[in-house]
């Protein structure tokens, strides 16, 4: 039986990988970040609002052998649901019915989310266990986005071990549609307001 990892980092950090980066430099400062109590191991509250705000994130898998599996995943904001400190869940949507992220997860339970925003530039990384809960309808519909056309198949539950943030360093900023929609919809309608105004000053000076 294998013992508990000395750091909640180990999940990535393994000797090999802590050994690659004595070899480049970074050994010494991931060491003092270890011994000031390593990455984060519960959902704080402001982690929690950012996965609930997201529309689009990526759920990692592999298979007994190994082999990996990125799969996206994508909703109305709170799709995806906090349940608590150390959950996430969501409701799984029917799509091409490929099922290789749950047929990697009936082998291996180990998963990976990857959450980016790039109007904020943020990103955060979660490592954990993920399964697959079918036949389950009322946690389906309690899951399931209101409102929303599409059919849920089942649910997915990730238990958080450990998760980071990155710096924002090379993250293209960008917008979704409804976002800059909404800021030309307001600098629309004060150009309709300015003209006005103008139409009225016009109107308002005297003929010569």
């Amino acid at each position: 039986m294998s013992s508990a990892p000395a750091y909640s980092s180990d999940v990535a950090f393994t000797p090999t990988v802590k050994s690659i980066q004595a070899r480049k430099g970074s050994r010494e400062g991931y060491s003092s970040m270890e011994e000031r109590g390593s990455w984060r191991t519960r959902i704080t509250p402001d982690l929690a609002a950012f996965i609930e705000s997201q529309t689009s994130v990526f759920l990692a898998t592999a298979n007994a052998q190994g082999q990996p599996y990125i799969q996206h995943r994508g909703g109305p904001p709170g799709f995806m649901h906090v349940v608590d400190d150390h959950t996430v869940a969501f409701a799984d949507f029917a799509g091409n019915r490929q099922y290789i992220t749950q047929g990697n997860l009936a082998e291996n339970p180990k998963a990976y989310l990857f959450l980016i925003d790039y109007r904020t530039r943020q990103r955060v990384k979660l490592w954990g266990e993920a399964q697959v809960i079918e036949d389950d309808p009322e946690r389906t519909a309690k899951l399931m986005p209101q409102n929303y056309r599409a059919r849920p198949e089942q649910v997915i539950v990730f238990k958080v071990s450990a998760w980071d943030t990155n710096c924002p360093q090379h993250i293209p900023l960008r917008f979704e549609a409804a976002e800059v929609e909404a800021i030309v919809a307001v600098r629309d309608q004060r150009i309709k307001e300015l003209e006005a105004e103008v139409a009225r000053l016009r109107a308002a000076q005297p003929s010569r």
